[in-house]
């Protein structure tokens, strides 16, 4: 962590309103060209947040349209430790990771596969390459069991969920690493925005951190970055006081919630850790189009300032160690709203590291 400083490059955020991995993928290559990233095309409902994650999980049916494990069928029972065998001999044995059930495939890893494809083609090394994967309290309180009950409050679904996750991540990670560039892999939580609310009340942040912790060793394991993305608010200090090494926040809309915690981001950030910034606001097309790349850096200036003020540290050091990003994903906007922030993201990026 100490030696890789971002000095304000540009990153994405997973999703683009699109329906061609090629088109995609050349898009995001063309805004951010140092550490692009693999995009996922929510308009290819096997390429959604939870959906592309299901398969090889014990009680997942390819028939069924529901995010379900089924744990009632007769063939249950042997589905589930023949996930564990295999998730056995990928960790102990040595197995091969890129040919088993943790590795994405077929339509629901078009993405990552049509990204590799280009990257190879560029010939060249990069700064870092960026993948994703649902984070575990967004995936567990979305698939449900075969009684409509999050697998989260359901330990053995929880726990095949969380390495199904893990090892994919690690995969990832991997294949990164082959092509000669930092592994970064985020671990995408909108659900933490809930957290402490009545629907999230019996989740603990012990819950939260082991989960997610779980995720990032494999990450490590392969030399890589693990970061989470929370595109709302959320109680930042379960995440600033664990291992994750970049924390993606919503600046635009949130951070003035995030400064609540100066002594623990001073901490976060002297461990030479990584802030994303998410200066770049998704939420409305008419709020996007209202955006200019220097109004954003300055509005960025003085987040920057607010926090050197708060923690104590120099502006000099916290420049050093973040990211511009949008806010959040672009899947749920228009493709012309999408570009903009794209090109706003690597503008107001250009404009910073000018000044």
């Amino acid at each position: 962590m100490k030696n890789f400083k971002v000095n304000g490059l540009p990153l994405l955020i997973g999703s683009l309103p699109m329906d061609s991995h090629e088109k995609a993928t050349k898009l995001v290559l063309e805004h951010t060209p140092d550490i692009p990233l693999w995009v996922q095309l929510p308009h290819n409902k096997e390429e959604g947040m939870i959906p592309q994650f299901l398969p090889g999980l014990p009680g997942f049916s390819h028939n069924s349209e529901k995010s379900l494990l089924d744990t009632s069928t007769p063939e249950f029972d042997e589905e589930f430790l023949a996930f564990f065998e295999e998730y056995l001999s990928v960790t102990e044995s040595r197995a091969d990771l890129g040919t088993s059930r943790f590795a994405l495939s077929g339509t629901r890893g078009k993405g990552f596969f049509e990204f590799l494809k280009q990257i190879d083609e560029k010939n060249r090394l990069f700064i870092a390459l960026k993948g994703q994967v649902t984070g575990p309290i967004t995936f567990g309180t979305a698939v449900k069991d075969e009684n409509d009950k999050d697998i989260f409050y359901n330990d053995l679904l929880k726990d095949a969920a969380i390495k199904k996750l893990a090892l994919n991540a690690r995969w990832q990670a991997h294949e990164f690493s082959k092509r000669g560039a930092v592994p970064i892999i985020f671990i995408d939580e909108p659900a933490l925005a809930g957290f402490g609310t009545s629907a999230y009340i019996t989740i603990t942040k012990e819950d939260v951190i082991q989960s997610i912790e779980e995720i990032i060793l494999e990450i490590h394991a392969e030399n890589g970055l693990a970061g989470v993305h929370v595109c709302a608010n959320t109680e930042w200090d379960m995440l600033l006081g664990s291992r994750i090494d970049i924390i993606s926040f919503d600046a635009y809309s949130f951070f003035d919630k995030f400064i609540l915690y100066p002594e623990m981001i001073k901490a976060y950030l002297g461990q030479g850790k990584i802030l994303a910034w998410g200066i770049v606001p998704t939420s409305k097309a008419e709020v996007v189009a209202a955006q200019t790349s220097q109004g954003l850096a300055q509005m960025l200036h003085a987040q920057m300032d607010e926090l050197a003020g708060k923690t104590g540290i120099d502006k000099a050091t916290i420049i050093s160690q973040y990211f511009i990003t949008p806010s959040c994903g672009t899947g749920s906007l228009d493709l012309d709203s999408a570009k903009t922030v794209l090109r706003l993201t690597q503008e107001v990026s250009k404009v910073f590291r000018q000044n």
